[in-house]
């Protein structure tokens, strides 16, 4: 039997992006990151069941400022204690993985979506997509990016405004463009 589009997105091959069912599951996830943006600071209850409803799985505390923005929601599996400031974004064509106690400043941007870099393949319109995985105690500083296939290790930090092209071990504080290892933690 043939893989479904979505089938491919999730196993880090070439799918369609328009495919119908995508194209619903993101209207799906858009529908309801625009609900949660609309919640006032007092409606914690109300955050945290929209967030049940839009990520594949959440820790029990976990706080989002709005505005927030996925394609998904469904690809991302968050552990408790995440907190993400305004103005973030996650692209989860592909499974996000958040450990827990996760901090981000805002507008952190975290990728699994990238073009083939074959211009022939790119305008077929076809997209690739790749896992991202994030530790425990990590805290990433405003407008980082992560990009496509990244892990970073437990109780690293990430400086404000790097660009995360490769792995990051456990117990670093990495930071620049492209983000590198700057000191080993004790």
């Amino acid at each position: 039997m043939e893989k479904t589009e979505k089938q491919k997105m999730l196993a880090g091959e070439l799918y369609l992006a328009a495919d119908e069912q995508l194209i619903a599951d993101r209207q799906r996830a858009r529908r309801l990151a625009r609900i949660y943006n609309s919640t006032r600071e007092d409606e914690p209850e109300k955050r945290l069941e929209i967030l049940a409803k839009l990520f594949g799985a959440i820790g029990p505390k976990i706080e989002i400022e709005p505005p927030f923005y996925c394609d998904f929601g469904s690809n991302i599996y968050a552990g408790n204690g995440l907190y993400m400031n305004f103005g973030c974004v996650i692209l989860d064509c592909n499974r996000v993985n958040i450990g827990e106690n996760l901090l981000c400043g805002p507008n952190v941007q975290i990728y699994t979506a990238f073009h083939p870099t074959d211009p022939e393949i790119r305008l077929s319109g076809r997209e690739l997509a790749a896992e991202i995985n994030i530790g425990n105690n990590v805290w990433i500083g405003g407008g980082s990016i992560i990009c496509p296939g990244v892990t970073i290790g437990d109780n690293s930090t990430i400086g404000a405004g790097s660009v995360v092209v490769k792995d990051i071990p456990a117990n670093v504080v990495a930071a620049g463009n492209p983000c590198r290892i700057i000191r080993q933690l004790p």
